[in-house]
């Protein structure tokens, strides 16, 4: 789960982590207020979105007067903002974050994040900081810092020294980054993140060590133990199907694609959509409903997938082991019953109660395709966009 900069900043400050003095605003009163709080200019006025590159899209100014705070954030406030990370769609931006400027003396970057392939925490580091880290990985590779962590010994003295070694850091500079680093590395931790990352991470004049920037994702499987990063959701910053999915316990990924499916599990999920794209066509969707799916969620499902206007058919691919093949013709049917379909839905099921399941679809009456294997499946869906 991603959470905005001034949130994350928030989570920062709590945590030991050194941060500009800020808050949010939503509207134009909102930021004037901030700044009287912040009591002097330059300020920063930075749009709030999900979506990285905001400065490079007009969404990150500085304002040296009560008349440019008043233009900036009228700009900035319901504008589209448009970065590599939105797509052209871009994002509505309804909130800011008003902050105070600071004298910088270098600009770093910083990030904690899995290394799946060693099972180890890693800290990546540049002397390139407020770039974009894929550029920097691209076109100097040399100047990026990889720290490897093993997450059970946790951080080590020797792990700190290398990160600010290899970014030239030393006197109080060190002492300052290294009490961030620290903090930083248990907040990822405690908190179950997915990415922790700070671009630019700066060095003030005074030698001091402030995150300008602040990205957290939180990874979604551990909410359940942080009620205070859930309270942190904003759903206008999602895919509204996804939303709609989460409030029944579906895994939905909504994606480009013209067909629409539905499986039981990630990894025949991962395969469907494969056979999906060598049939000729595209997903439109990673829908997972389970292995203890209900009919009732089954049907939402299927209401999800139906309610995208680009889906020309429908792949329903069952391996009836926890989910029966019943039960999930039960919830087609439902689905079915209440919601008008007017696309081709192909549907493959093998495994537990698999004739009884195929008896439920025959006697429903419904115009379905059903599917004897996966290669019989991909033919009849190759067939839907021919």
């Amino acid at each position: 789960m991603k959470i905005h900069e001034y949130q994350a900043k928030a989570l920062f400050r709590a945590n030991g982590v050194a941060t500009p003095v800020g808050n949010v605003a939503f509207s134009v009163d909102e930021a004037l207020a901030q700044v009287e709080e912040l009591g002097g200019y330059p300020v920063v006025i930075k749009a709030q979105i999900h979506a990285g590159g905001r400065g490079k899209g007009g969404g990150v100014k500085l304002a040296h007067s009560k008349a440019e705070v008043k233009e900036v954030v009228s700009d900035i406030l319901g504008m589209t903002l448009t970065t590599k990370q939105t797509g052209p769609q871009g994002k509505l931006v309804d909130k800011i974050l008003v902050e105070e400027g600071l004298d910088i003396r270098h600009e770093f970057y910083l990030s904690i994040l899995p290394d799946r392939q060693t099972d180890s925490v890693m800290i990546m580091a540049s002397r390139e900081g407020g770039m974009d880290i894929e550029e920097v990985a691209e076109k100097s590779p040399d100047k990026l810092i990889k720290v490897r962590v093993n997450p059970l010994a946790g951080l080590q003295g020797f792990h700190v020294r290398e990160v600010a070694f290899g970014l030239g850091l030393g006197g109080e500079t060190f002492k300052s980054f290294a009490t961030l680093l620290r903090s930083l590395f248990a907040l990822f931790m405690e908190y179950d993140c997915s990415l922790v990352e700070i671009n630019p991470l700066v060095v003030l004049t005074d030698g001091n060590v402030v995150a300008l920037d602040a990205k957290v994702d939180v990874d979604s499987n551990s909410l359940y133990r942080h009620p205070d990063i859930t309270e942190m959701r904003d759903e206008s910053e999602e895919d509204p199907l996804e939303v709609e999915a989460s409030k029944y316990g579906l895994n939905y990924i909504n994606l480009d694609g013209n067909i629409g499916n539905m499986v039981n599990g990630a990894g025949l999920a991962m395969a469907t959509m494969d056979i999906i794209q060598q049939a000729g066509a595209t997903p439109a969707n990673f829908l997972d409903v389970g292995g203890g799916a209900s009919a009732d969620m089954v049907e939402q499902g299927f209401r999800l997938i139906l309610s995208d206007a680009r889906v020309k058919g429908v792949l329903i691919n069952i391996f009836g082991g926890i989910l029966r093949c019943d039960v999930l013709a039960e919830g087609v049917v439902q689905a079915a019953r209440t919601v008008d379909i007017k696309i081709p839905v192909v549907v493959r099921m093998e495994g537990t109660n698999v004739e009884r399941g195929r008896q439920i679809l025959l006697e429903s009456g419904l115009n379905l395709i059903t599917a004897t294997d996966l290669a019989d499946a991909a033919k009849k869906v190759a067939a839907i966009v021919a």
